[in-house]
């Protein structure tokens, strides 16, 4: 008789729309190919989630969601770490977590807990319920590789990562400096340091998971790509939860322009404090396009596009005009990069950014443009860089786009009927299904 129960997978994971988005397609995956149910239960700190619902409300019914009670932070500054943050809506959220746990346990099949790398928390709690526990993580093998060698780093160099002489040499990886670890490594003393030493379990590598489309609804800038030429535009956008300083968006500003080349740049409002300022609510407070330099969108209206809403990335992407991203390096974005083909130019902001940069830089699909002293990237920089990856006949260019049009055929072929990643996800499904 309880065979007939469709079995259930509970998935805890972070509101950040970097996270939930990976997490979403896999559900899809999971509900459509192999006839699960899915919960994804959802830790908050009371930010604005509009985004997110939205989002939410639009998943197939085999997907169900609830957000757990918010969490109060009143005992925390203004300026403490994303990263810890996270880790403290998981940790906090562990008895609200433990009533909604054990009613859907009673009520239901449920046959595993997948949490996000940020709630191993609740490792604890699923072990306590029997339940088949997972780590679902939205970054990269690299980052995976690093994570694991982090352990024996931390017992034997005792300074500052960053002042580190020589890189972390990471199996299977390129070596990796410590200015570009994730960013809770930069300070040891942080909570979010103290979660990167979180265990691990048995690894099934199932992705690249990504949306496989969204609803345009005639979207000004598709319209707008259709009447430009040929793989001629490049594309810039910081993701969900990305933002640039006053500075540095006037910088870019004027190194698009200086460029010459075909652009559509979904701008965001700057902050001066932090690069992931929007990174919960996915929006900006202030009209981004009162920080543009004055006469830019005037000066570009001939080749440029800036928008400031949400754009349909997928359909922009795969369109036939898109020839370049400029992009943060979100694993996200990065991954719908490589799918779509489109080579890369990385800037990186927070978190794991750096490191997958310093990946797709060493694996010559990515451009990287050089920082000053201050952090900054010049416009004349911007320029040049832009003209390298976007310019027909540069060798630098070239090299790029056929690096990324070798991996794009490669992800296809994982993604396949008989690929890696498809026998992977279904030999978890068989052993949840046959514990």
């Amino acid at each position: 008789m309880e065979d007939e129960i469709p079995p259930q997978i509970i998935v805890l994971v972070t509101p950040g729309m970097g996270h939930l988005i990976p997490v979403i397609e896999f559900a899809k995956r999971l509900i459509f190919h192999h006839d699960f149910l899915v919960t994804f239960l959802i830790p908050n700190d009371g930010s604005p989630i509009k985004a997110q619902e939205k989002l939410l409300n639009s998943l197939p019914k085999s997907i169900n969601y609830m957000f757990l009670p918010p969490v109060n932070f009143d005992d925390l500054s203004d300026d403490v770490e994303v990263e810890t943050r996270i880790c403290l809506t998981f940790s906090r959220s562990l008895s609200s977590l433990r009533v909604a746990l054990k009613d859907m346990v009673t009520t239901s099949r449920v046959v595993a807990l997948v949490v996000d790398s940020f709630g191993t928390d609740a490792f604890d709690l699923a072990e306590e319920l029997h339940l088949p526990h997972y780590i679902f993580i939205t970054s990269s093998a690299m980052w995976l590789s690093f994570h694991l060698e982090l352990p024996k780093l931390d017992a034997t160099y005792s300074g500052e990562y960053k002042d580190m002489p020589e890189p972390l040499k990471l199996p299977g990886c390129v070596p990796l400096h410590g200015v570009n670890f994730v960013d809770p490594c930069q300070d040891r003393k942080n909570e979010g340091y103290k979660w990167l030493f979180k265990r691990k379990t048995q690894i099934y590598a199932v992705g690249p998971l990504i949306r496989t489309g969204e609803a345009s609804d005639g979207s000004e800038c598709l319209k707008w790509l259709d009447d430009q030429p040929g793989g001629s535009v490049l594309f810039i956008s910081f993701g969900s939860g990305g933002t640039l300083s006053n500075e540095q968006l006037t910088e870019l500003a004027i190194g698009l322009e200086m460029s010459e080349q075909r652009f559509l740049w979904v701008v965001r409002s700057p902050s001066d404090t932090a690069a992931n300022a929007i990174y919960f609510s996915a929006q900006s407070v202030k009209d981004p396009f009162d920080f543009l330099p004055k006469g830019f969108l005037e000066r570009t209206k001939g080749i440029g596009l800036v928008v400031s809403s949400w754009v349909p990335q997928i359909q922009i992407l795969s369109h036939g005009s898109t020839g370049g991203f400029l992009t943060h390096c979100g694993w996200n974005s990065t991954l719908e990069s490589i799918v779509h083909g489109v080579p890369l130019i990385g800037w990186p902001l927070y978190a794991e950014q750096k490191m997958n940069a310093v990946m797709l830089y060493d694996m010559k699909v990515a451009l990287m443009p050089q920082f000053d002293e201050n952090g900054l990237v010049r416009r004349k920089e911007i320029a040049q860089v832009v003209k390298t990856l976007m310019d027909g006949n540069g060798k630098e260019g070239m090299t790029v786009r056929n690096k990324m049009e070798e991996l794009k055929h490669t992800t296809a072929a994982v993604l396949s009927e008989n690929g890696s990643s498809t026998k992977s996800l279904c030999k978890v499904a068989l052993k949840w299904k046959n514990p």
